[in-house]
């Protein structure tokens, strides 16, 4: 579904990102690890439309994207979250997924939204402010239900798990879970806490300093010591 090759994303003599190759299939979660500044969201503002790559191809489904239009990459099946919420103020959680979904798809879809509003626990909180009426977690739940509401193939998780206490962490990845299980879409997801990615995902990529440096099932990944450098700045190798 997604393909990256040799992708790379310069900003003047800084290289946030360095020949990166990495695939995510449709069936897979698929987690990307590592420290601050190594480059994780700058590869997932590259691959939503945010920022244009300097070298590189971005394919999805196949077909070259890096020169198309943001909300294009939306109606092909581009969905994603950002690590701080970003409710759209003044505007009720529903008005806000009614948003989304017109910029991702063209249209409305009433029964979706009703669908997503069930699946993140937001419908007792529809008709609510969305700036000023949630709490934190229910926030990061709106961030995602927005990104559902575009009925998406991929999904690019920033960081929802941040912020949240221990059980609405938990609460809030069994969601993930399901939601993989039960919209059929394949999930790229960056979050720094070993454990979560460990039981959340089938495949981890791991960045440092913009260059991607290990690729495999959790249990290798953080078996590597050149990972585990990149984290605490030590190795046991």
């Amino acid at each position: 579904m997604l393909k990256l090759e040799n992708l790379s994303v310069r900003f003047g003599g800084l290289t946030a990102v360095n020949s990166v190759s990495l695939d995510v299939h449709a069936d897979e979660v698929v987690g990307l690890v590592g420290p601050n500044g190594a480059g994780k969201t700058t590869l997932f503002n590259a691959i939503s439309g945010l920022v244009r790559p300097s070298d590189g191809r971005i394919l999805f489904d196949a077909r070259d994207i890096v020169r198309t239009p943001l909300h294009r990459r939306a109606r092909m099946g581009i969905g994603r979250t950002f690590q701080i919420p970003q409710p759209m103020h003044e505007l009720t959680v529903r008005e806000n997924l009614v948003v989304a979904q017109r910029f991702g798809t063209g249209r409305v879809d009433d029964a979706r939204l009703e669908e997503v509003l069930e699946f993140t626990n937001l419908a007792a909180k529809q008709h609510h402010n969305a700036a000023g009426g949630l709490a934190l977690t229910e926030l990061k739940a709106l961030e995602v239900a927005k990104a559902l509401a575009t009925d998406p193939k991929l999904l690019l998780l920033d960081e929802v798990l941040a912020g949240l206490e221990t059980a609405g962490k938990r609460r809030f990845m069994n969601m993930l879970k399901d939601l993989h299980a039960r919209f059929s879409v394949g999930i790229l997801i960056i979050e720094h806490d070993i454990e979560t990615i460990s039981s959340l995902c089938s495949r981890v990529a791991v960045l440092n300093f913009g260059e991607l440096i290990a690729d495999g099932t959790p249990d290798e990944v953080f078996r590597d010591p050149e990972v585990m450098k990149s984290y605490t700045g030590t190795s046991d190798a």
